[in-house]
């Protein structure tokens, strides 16, 4: 039962009525998989009770005490004591219906703001706890995005407002309480968030495009002195501050090669002129995170496609890397470590691999394998890294998965995943639905393609605006690798991406439909000419160092026509097409996607009507729009039934 719908949203009325029409299609539509459904949410539900060690939680250590979330609460233990008090209840204070996101704790233990965010925002509500005797309410701030303390009763933070973060205000705690604007950033393209440095000498406010940044500090002991600049913005440079005996220690792209490397200078005179090298990464070497500590400097790196740790010691001024497990895909830091500890937490992950707890010791100079809470390690999958040559000879990193004892690999399914933007990396941490289709005899490949970030910044430059479709190109050769070498085969093949990974994947739809049997997109960017011409929309001219600026710029107009997904639809085979998306989506228009949708199936009809031989097929362009949710990750229980 197909509706005839124009390709053109032209009104209000008309958008109501497509949406009307969308959801009552994706009804008839999900009827038909009610008991694939009802089988596939039960063994999710039974690998999520079976790996769900709540091992993401916020957890902030001070001293002897030890802040931690779980349910929606917030409890202060001692760290030898199974005995926790309440701080904080999401249900208690008339949040129910939001997470935890972020705790900041004063530095004298009296006041703690913790962050609240709902599942339909992007916007968080900052709840300021008296917390040195019973628990009290003393602030709700809306619409906020970081903050942190300065002093005992001094929080700074910043205001979001449609998607941008531009201002940051002072709010004190002490007997005269008042709130004041501290910075205003004027340049559309900027974001801006602040960031306490580790031994808590400043607190950082950082204003960063997608290119470029520049800091303001704040002395935490003067917190009413104006904000100082550390170096004007420099197109093309970023940096960030952490600070160490008198000296300031700096992320930076600034010099060659345009890469991250670490730098030092003088507090009292931390100008660009006096940046000196401290420390810088091999070549093709990703540095995913650093942390400070009073004596060493922990950077996780990806290096030859593997993760390393690399430990600095500022005493004797050496450096130690370690080679982490080869499984391992993804890490996260314990939230918000001692700056003084002598030993670093961290996770390691994979998408098939539950987070399994790893500790450095400073002190025995080793890597610690937690084993307390005796995580399996899943042997039954096998990890293959392999290289695609794309179009211009570069290689392209691909990470696949599948059964160990999987036979006859090319009648197996495969889902290829993809994003290739904003020098961001693919997701590769656990989730149970991987895991699950692994089981069930499915191929993972994970595609790193340019744009991304995987191979450093200079990976993410030779994909984005003018160099676009060399992510494309390298897509296009990952896919036909992994066929050449026996994985699955094009009838059994789907692509999954989601948002910025949507302009690729719906790219490749166009070009080489006859790669793919399916394609699985979640709030989807497919419509990015009409995007980039629309400066009223809240991310526009920020991401215009992503895609370029049709606006000013011919040349862009006719480069983002050459792959837009929505403008290079045409009569042609296609595959079959499942879209999420959300009616509330900040960033990626609902109206695109319906726009999107029906030029599809115009598309599809017309080829079918005009080649009727046997065998010929329509392909099921099915498009799921979420009354809730948003573009962000979601909750486990809105993610499941999805």
């Amino acid at each position: 039962k197909r509706k005839k719908n124009p390709s053109v949203i032209t009104s209000g009325l008309l958008y109501k009525d497509l949406l009307r029409s969308e959801q009552e299609n994706w009804k008839e539509n999900s009827a038909r998989y009610k008991y694939m459904i009802k089988r596939i949410k039960r063994k999710l539900e039974k690998l999520h009770d079976k790996y769900a060690l709540n091992l993401n939680s916020p957890r902030i250590r001070f001293g002897e005490n030890v802040y931690f979330e779980e349910n929606g609460c917030i409890f202060l233990s001692k760290a030898d004591d199974d005995k926790a008090n309440v701080l904080f209840s999401t249900d208690d204070t008339g949040f129910s219906n939001t997470h935890i996101q972020r705790i900041r704790i004063s530095p004298d233990q009296r006041y703690m703001a913790v962050s609240l965010k709902s599942e339909n925002s992007e916007e968080a509500t900052c709840v300021v706890m008296k917390i040195d005797c019973s628990p009290v309410l003393e602030k709700v701030i809306p619409n906020t995005f970081s903050f942190e303390w300065a002093t005992n009763d001094v929080l700074f933070y910043t205001s979001q407002k449609n998607l941008k973060c531009q201002e940051v205000f002072m709010t004190t705690f002490t007997n005269e309480k008042h709130t004041k604007l501290v910075y205003s950033e004027q340049d559309e393209r900027f974001f801006v968030d602040i960031y306490c440095t580790k031994d808590r000498r400043f607190l950082t406010i950082n204003s960063n495009s997608k290119t470029t940044s520049e800091v303001w500090l704040v002395h935490c002991s003067h917190p009413f002195k104006p904000p100082v600049l550390v170096q004007a913005r420099t197109k093309g440079v970023i940096y960030h501050m952490e600070h160490r005996n008198d000296e300031f220690y700096i992320l930076t792209t600034y010099g060659e090669p345009a890469e991250y490397k670490l730098m030092k200078a003088p507090v009292a005179s931390s100008g660009m002129e006096n940046w000196q090298l401290f420390y810088a990464l091999e070549e093709k070497t990703k540095l995913i995170d650093l942390e400070m500590f009073s004596n060493h400097c922990i950077m996780f790196l990806q290096r030859n496609r593997h993760l390393y740790l690399d430990v600095i010691s500022f005493v004797s001024c050496s450096v130690q890397s370690i080679k982490l497990p080869t499984w391992a895909c993804a890490f996260e830091l314990e939230s918000h470590p001692e700056h003084s500890t002598s030993t670093c937490y961290f996770q390691l992950t994979s998408p098939v691999h539950p987070p399994k707890r790893f500790a450095y010791s400073f002190k025995a100079n080793n890597l610690i394998e937690q084993a307390e809470q005796e995580v399996p390690i899943i042997r039954n999958c096998h990890t293959t890294r392999l290289l695609a040559k794309s179009k211009d000879e570069t290689l392209v990193p691909i990470t696949v998965f599948h059964n160990i004892k999987s036979e006859e690999l090319h009648r197996k399914p495969l889902l290829v995943h993809v994003y290739g933007a904003y020098g961001i990396d693919l997701n590769m941490s656990f989730k149970e639905e991987k895991l699950m289709l692994i089981e069930e005899g499915w191929i993972l490949a994970y595609c790193h393609v340019r744009g991304g970030g995987e191979l450093g910044l200079n990976w993410h430059k030779d994909g984005c605006q003018l160099n676009k479709l060399k992510g494309l190109q390298d897509l296009q050769a990952c896919i036909m690798l992994l066929h050449e070498l026996g994985f699955s085969q094009p009838k059994s093949t789907a692509v999954a991406a989601a948002s910025a990974g949507g302009v690729l994947a719906g790219a490749l739809c166009n070009t080489d439909p006859e790669l793919i049997r399916a394609v699985v997109l979640q709030a989807p960017f497919l419509d990015v000419l009409n995007t980039m011409l629309k400066t009223h929309l809240p991310l526009t001219i920020e991401e215009q160092e992503e895609w370029g600026n049709p606006l000013a710029d011919e040349k862009a107009m006719k480069y983002i026509k050459t792959y837009c997904p929505y403008q290079n639809i045409k009569p042609q085979p296609y595959p079959s097409v499942f879209i999420t998306a959300y009616e509330n989506d900040q960033r990626v228009p609902l109206t695109g996607i319906l726009r999107y949708v029906q030029k599809l199936r115009k598309a599809a009809r017309d080829y079918a009507s005009r080649t009727e031989r046997e065998g010929n097929w329509i392909p099921n362009i099915i498009l799921d729009i979420q009354a809730n949710g948003s573009h962000c990750d979601s909750s486990w229980e809105v993610s499941l039934n999805e």
